[in-house]
Protein backbone atom coordinates (compact mmCIF):
# COMPACT_ATOMS: atom_id res chain seq x y z
CA UNK A 1 0.00 0.00 0.00
CA UNK A 2 1.23 3.49 -0.86
CA UNK A 3 2.08 5.61 2.18
CA UNK A 4 -0.02 8.75 2.61
CA UNK A 5 0.85 11.77 4.74
CA UNK A 6 -2.15 12.52 6.92
CA UNK A 7 -2.68 15.72 8.89
CA UNK A 8 -5.20 15.50 11.71
CA UNK A 9 -6.87 18.83 12.42
CA UNK A 10 -8.98 19.20 15.54
CA UNK A 11 -12.04 21.35 14.91
CA UNK A 12 -13.93 21.62 18.23
CA UNK A 13 -16.72 23.66 16.66
CA UNK A 14 -19.83 23.84 18.83
CA UNK A 15 -21.49 27.03 17.61
CA UNK A 16 -23.30 25.87 14.47
CA UNK A 17 -26.19 24.30 16.40
CA UNK A 18 -27.98 24.52 19.75
CA UNK A 19 -27.13 21.05 21.13
CA UNK A 20 -23.82 21.31 22.99
CA UNK A 21 -21.16 18.61 23.02
CA UNK A 22 -19.54 18.50 19.58
CA UNK A 23 -16.54 20.42 20.89
CA UNK A 24 -15.48 17.12 22.53
CA UNK A 25 -15.42 15.34 19.18
CA UNK A 26 -11.74 15.77 18.27
CA UNK A 27 -10.54 14.27 21.55
CA UNK A 28 -13.01 11.41 21.20
CA UNK A 29 -11.44 10.53 17.84
CA UNK A 30 -8.01 10.66 19.43
CA UNK A 31 -9.16 8.44 22.29
CA UNK A 32 -10.71 5.99 19.81
CA UNK A 33 -7.30 5.62 18.16
CA UNK A 34 -7.68 7.40 14.81
CA UNK A 35 -3.96 8.23 14.52
CA UNK A 36 -2.86 4.78 15.68
CA UNK A 37 -5.16 3.13 13.16
CA UNK A 38 -3.69 5.14 10.28
CA UNK A 39 -0.16 4.35 11.44
CA UNK A 40 -0.99 0.65 11.67
CA UNK A 41 -2.06 0.80 8.03
CA UNK A 42 1.43 2.09 7.16
CA UNK A 43 0.72 5.80 6.85
CA UNK A 44 2.49 8.85 8.25
CA UNK A 45 0.40 10.93 10.63
CA UNK A 46 0.80 14.41 12.11
CA UNK A 47 -1.75 15.71 14.61
CA UNK A 48 -1.54 19.51 14.72
CA UNK A 49 -3.90 19.70 17.70
CA UNK A 50 -7.07 21.75 17.92
CA UNK A 51 -7.55 24.90 15.86
CA UNK A 52 -8.70 28.00 17.78
CA UNK A 53 -10.61 30.86 16.13
CA UNK A 54 -9.86 34.51 16.74
CA UNK A 55 -11.81 36.42 19.38
CA UNK A 56 -14.63 38.35 17.75
CA UNK A 57 -17.43 40.75 18.61
CA UNK A 58 -21.04 39.60 18.12
CA UNK A 59 -22.63 40.26 14.74
CA UNK A 60 -26.31 40.87 14.13
CA UNK A 61 -28.22 39.45 11.18
CA UNK A 62 -31.60 40.42 9.68
CA UNK A 63 -32.79 36.88 10.39
CA UNK A 64 -33.37 36.97 14.17
CA UNK A 65 -32.98 33.19 14.42
CA UNK A 66 -29.30 33.32 13.46
CA UNK A 67 -26.95 32.71 16.38
CA UNK A 68 -23.14 32.64 16.75
CA UNK A 69 -22.65 34.31 13.37
CA UNK A 70 -19.36 36.01 14.27
CA UNK A 71 -17.98 32.83 15.86
CA UNK A 72 -18.88 30.78 12.79
CA UNK A 73 -17.19 33.29 10.51
CA UNK A 74 -14.09 33.12 12.72
CA UNK A 75 -14.08 29.31 12.62
CA UNK A 76 -14.41 29.44 8.82
CA UNK A 77 -11.33 31.64 8.56
CA UNK A 78 -9.31 29.63 11.08
CA UNK A 79 -10.00 26.20 9.61
CA UNK A 80 -9.40 27.43 6.08
CA UNK A 81 -6.04 28.84 7.17
CA UNK A 82 -5.15 25.58 8.96
CA UNK A 83 -5.65 23.47 5.83
CA UNK A 84 -2.27 22.10 4.70
CA UNK A 85 -1.04 22.78 1.19
CA UNK A 86 -0.24 19.12 0.58
CA UNK A 87 -0.93 15.70 2.02
CA UNK A 88 -4.31 14.41 3.16
CA UNK A 89 -6.12 16.53 5.78
CA UNK A 90 -8.68 14.97 8.14
CA UNK A 91 -10.82 17.49 9.98
CA UNK A 92 -12.04 16.04 13.25
CA UNK A 93 -15.20 17.80 14.38
CA UNK A 94 -17.07 19.45 15.65
CA UNK A 95 -20.46 20.31 14.10
CA UNK A 96 -20.95 20.47 10.35
CA UNK A 97 -20.41 24.22 10.15
CA UNK A 98 -16.70 23.34 10.21
CA UNK A 99 -17.07 22.42 6.52
CA UNK A 100 -17.52 26.10 5.72
CA UNK A 101 -13.80 26.41 6.50
CA UNK A 102 -12.43 22.96 5.73
CA UNK A 103 -13.74 22.79 2.17
CA UNK A 104 -12.92 26.46 1.60
CA UNK A 105 -9.32 25.64 2.54
CA UNK A 106 -9.23 22.49 0.43
CA UNK A 107 -10.62 24.43 -2.54
CA UNK A 108 -7.91 27.09 -2.19
CA UNK A 109 -5.18 24.44 -2.46
CA UNK A 110 -6.85 22.09 -4.97
CA UNK A 111 -4.73 21.37 -8.02
CA UNK A 112 -7.54 19.51 -9.79
CA UNK A 113 -11.30 20.08 -10.12
CA UNK A 114 -12.81 19.68 -6.65
CA UNK A 115 -15.78 17.37 -6.05
CA UNK A 116 -17.61 16.84 -2.77
CA UNK A 117 -19.38 13.75 -1.49
CA UNK A 118 -21.79 14.77 1.28
CA UNK A 119 -22.77 11.76 3.40
CA UNK A 120 -25.53 13.21 5.54
CA UNK A 121 -29.18 12.95 6.51
CA UNK A 122 -29.46 16.65 5.62
CA UNK A 123 -28.33 18.51 2.49
CA UNK A 124 -27.16 21.56 4.48
CA UNK A 125 -28.21 23.87 1.66
CA UNK A 126 -29.84 26.61 3.74
CA UNK A 127 -28.56 30.17 3.74
CA UNK A 128 -28.55 32.54 6.72
CA UNK A 129 -31.67 34.10 5.14
CA UNK A 130 -33.67 30.87 4.75
CA UNK A 131 -32.85 28.93 7.92
CA UNK A 132 -35.66 28.95 10.48
CA UNK A 133 -33.55 27.30 13.18
CA UNK A 134 -30.65 29.73 12.84
CA UNK A 135 -28.24 26.79 13.01
CA UNK A 136 -25.36 27.53 10.66
CA UNK A 137 -24.30 23.87 10.49
CA UNK A 138 -27.09 23.65 7.91
CA UNK A 139 -25.46 26.11 5.48
CA UNK A 140 -22.05 24.87 4.19
CA UNK A 141 -23.05 23.65 0.73
CA UNK A 142 -25.03 26.82 0.03
CA UNK A 143 -22.02 28.94 1.02
CA UNK A 144 -19.56 26.90 -1.01
CA UNK A 145 -21.71 27.05 -4.16
CA UNK A 146 -22.11 30.82 -4.00
CA UNK A 147 -25.72 31.17 -2.88
CA UNK A 148 -26.84 34.58 -1.66
CA UNK A 149 -26.85 35.57 1.99
CA UNK A 150 -23.24 34.99 3.08
CA UNK A 151 -22.00 38.57 2.97
CA UNK A 152 -20.57 38.25 6.50
CA UNK A 153 -18.32 35.37 5.45
CA UNK A 154 -14.98 35.49 3.63
CA UNK A 155 -15.16 34.88 -0.09
CA UNK A 156 -14.50 31.32 -1.19
CA UNK A 157 -13.53 29.55 -4.40
CA UNK A 158 -16.89 28.52 -5.79
CA UNK A 159 -17.82 24.86 -5.96
CA UNK A 160 -19.77 23.81 -9.05
CA UNK A 161 -23.13 22.38 -7.84
CA UNK A 162 -22.73 19.69 -10.50
CA UNK A 163 -19.62 18.52 -8.61
CA UNK A 164 -21.62 17.68 -5.47
CA UNK A 165 -23.31 14.41 -4.60
CA UNK A 166 -25.40 14.15 -1.43
CA UNK A 167 -26.01 10.55 -0.36
CA UNK A 168 -28.26 9.46 2.50
CA UNK A 169 -30.56 12.50 2.65
CA UNK A 170 -33.86 11.95 4.44
CA UNK A 171 -34.62 15.30 6.08
CA UNK A 172 -34.94 18.19 3.60
CA UNK A 173 -36.74 21.46 4.32
CA UNK A 174 -38.94 23.00 1.56
CA UNK A 175 -36.58 25.95 1.08
CA UNK A 176 -33.64 23.59 0.70
CA UNK A 177 -35.55 21.39 -1.72
CA UNK A 178 -36.30 24.34 -3.98
CA UNK A 179 -32.70 25.58 -3.84
CA UNK A 180 -31.28 22.13 -4.56
CA UNK A 181 -33.52 21.74 -7.60
CA UNK A 182 -32.61 25.21 -8.86
CA UNK A 183 -28.90 24.43 -8.50
CA UNK A 184 -29.31 20.93 -9.97
CA UNK A 185 -27.45 19.23 -7.12
CA UNK A 186 -27.36 15.43 -7.26
CA UNK A 187 -29.27 14.19 -4.19
CA UNK A 188 -29.48 10.44 -3.56
CA UNK A 189 -32.05 10.05 -0.81
CA UNK A 190 -32.78 6.93 1.19
CA UNK A 191 -35.75 6.08 -1.06
CA UNK A 192 -33.37 5.82 -4.02
CA UNK A 193 -30.95 3.74 -1.93
CA UNK A 194 -33.76 1.41 -0.86
CA UNK A 195 -34.74 0.89 -4.51
CA UNK A 196 -31.35 0.75 -6.21
CA UNK A 197 -28.78 0.13 -3.49
CA UNK A 198 -26.01 2.46 -2.38
CA UNK A 199 -23.21 1.24 -4.65
CA UNK A 200 -24.66 2.17 -8.03
CA UNK A 201 -25.19 5.93 -7.45
CA UNK A 202 -21.84 6.18 -5.68
CA UNK A 203 -20.00 4.51 -8.54
CA UNK A 204 -21.78 6.78 -11.04
CA UNK A 205 -20.58 9.85 -9.15
CA UNK A 206 -17.03 8.51 -8.86
CA UNK A 207 -17.01 7.92 -12.62
CA UNK A 208 -17.89 11.60 -13.04
CA UNK A 209 -15.01 12.63 -10.77
CA UNK A 210 -12.56 10.39 -12.60
CA UNK A 211 -13.68 11.58 -16.04
CA UNK A 212 -12.98 15.18 -14.98
CA UNK A 213 -9.57 14.32 -13.54
CA UNK A 214 -10.88 15.58 -10.21
CA UNK A 215 -10.08 15.18 -6.55
CA UNK A 216 -12.73 14.27 -4.00
CA UNK A 217 -13.49 15.67 -0.57
CA UNK A 218 -15.68 13.44 1.63
CA UNK A 219 -17.75 14.99 4.40
CA UNK A 220 -19.03 12.23 6.70
CA UNK A 221 -21.75 13.24 9.16
CA UNK A 222 -22.60 10.87 12.00
CA UNK A 223 -26.29 11.23 11.13
CA UNK A 224 -25.65 9.60 7.75
CA UNK A 225 -25.76 6.41 9.80
CA UNK A 226 -28.71 4.61 11.35
CA UNK A 227 -29.13 6.04 14.88
CA UNK A 228 -29.28 2.54 16.38
CA UNK A 229 -25.61 2.03 15.50
CA UNK A 230 -24.48 5.66 15.87
CA UNK A 231 -26.41 7.42 18.65
CA UNK A 232 -23.87 10.18 19.38
CA UNK A 233 -25.38 12.95 17.29
CA UNK A 234 -27.82 15.73 18.12
CA UNK A 235 -29.68 15.47 14.80
CA UNK A 236 -30.70 11.80 14.63
CA UNK A 237 -33.02 10.85 11.77
CA UNK A 238 -34.32 7.26 11.57
CA UNK A 239 -33.60 5.18 8.50
CA UNK A 240 -29.93 5.90 7.93
CA UNK A 241 -27.18 3.83 6.36
CA UNK A 242 -26.59 0.44 7.92
CA UNK A 243 -23.25 -0.82 9.17
CA UNK A 244 -22.72 -2.84 5.99
CA UNK A 245 -23.83 -0.04 3.65
CA UNK A 246 -21.52 2.46 5.32
CA UNK A 247 -18.49 0.18 5.13
CA UNK A 248 -19.28 -0.62 1.50
CA UNK A 249 -19.30 3.10 0.70
CA UNK A 250 -15.89 3.50 2.33
CA UNK A 251 -14.37 0.50 0.57
CA UNK A 252 -15.64 1.68 -2.82
CA UNK A 253 -14.19 5.13 -2.12
CA UNK A 254 -10.85 3.57 -1.24
CA UNK A 255 -10.83 1.51 -4.43
CA UNK A 256 -11.44 4.66 -6.50
CA UNK A 257 -8.21 6.32 -5.32
CA UNK A 258 -9.89 9.72 -5.68
CA UNK A 259 -10.38 10.84 -2.08
CA UNK A 260 -7.94 13.56 -1.01
CA UNK A 261 -9.50 15.06 2.15
CA UNK A 262 -12.06 14.19 4.80
CA UNK A 263 -14.42 15.73 7.35
CA UNK A 264 -15.62 13.72 10.35
CA UNK A 265 -18.47 15.77 11.78
CA UNK A 266 -21.32 16.02 14.28
CA UNK A 267 -19.91 13.51 16.77
CA UNK A 268 -21.27 14.44 20.19
CA UNK A 269 -19.53 12.22 22.77
CA UNK A 270 -21.94 13.42 25.46
CA UNK A 271 -24.65 11.41 23.67
CA UNK A 272 -22.54 8.33 22.97
CA UNK A 273 -22.78 4.88 24.54
CA UNK A 274 -19.35 3.65 25.74
CA UNK A 275 -17.67 5.38 22.80
CA UNK A 276 -19.25 3.13 20.19
CA UNK A 277 -20.08 5.92 17.73
CA UNK A 278 -16.56 7.33 17.87
CA UNK A 279 -15.16 3.83 17.34
CA UNK A 280 -17.50 3.21 14.39
CA UNK A 281 -16.41 6.46 12.75
CA UNK A 282 -12.76 5.45 13.19
CA UNK A 283 -13.52 2.01 11.74
CA UNK A 284 -15.24 3.61 8.75
CA UNK A 285 -12.20 5.82 8.23
CA UNK A 286 -10.07 2.68 8.35
CA UNK A 287 -12.14 1.16 5.54
CA UNK A 288 -11.73 4.38 3.56
CA UNK A 289 -7.98 4.12 4.00
CA UNK A 290 -7.69 0.51 2.93
CA UNK A 291 -8.65 -1.80 5.77
CA UNK A 292 -11.08 -4.47 4.68
CA UNK A 293 -13.60 -4.92 7.46
CA UNK A 294 -14.61 -8.36 6.22
CA UNK A 295 -11.09 -9.61 5.44
CA UNK A 296 -11.02 -12.07 8.32
CA UNK A 297 -11.35 -15.85 8.62
CA UNK A 298 -14.93 -17.02 8.76
CA UNK A 299 -16.06 -19.02 11.72
CA UNK A 300 -16.47 -22.74 11.18
CA UNK A 301 -19.70 -24.27 12.50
Amino acid sequence: MQTTNFTLIGAPVDTGMQQLGCLMGPDAYRTAGLAEMLQALGHDVIDIGNVAPRTCAPQLHPNPAIHHLAETVAWTEALSAATPTNGFPIFMGGDHSLSLGSIRGVAHHATRPLFVLWLDAHPDFHTPDTTSSGNLHGTPLAYLTGQQGFEAFPTSPLLDPANICIIGARSIDPAEQAALKAANVNVVDMRAIDEHGIAAPLRAFLAQVEAAGGQLHVSLDVDFLEPAIAPAVGTTVPGGATFREAHLVMEILHDSGLVASLDLVELNPFLDVKGRTAQLMVDLTASLMGRRIFDRPTRSF
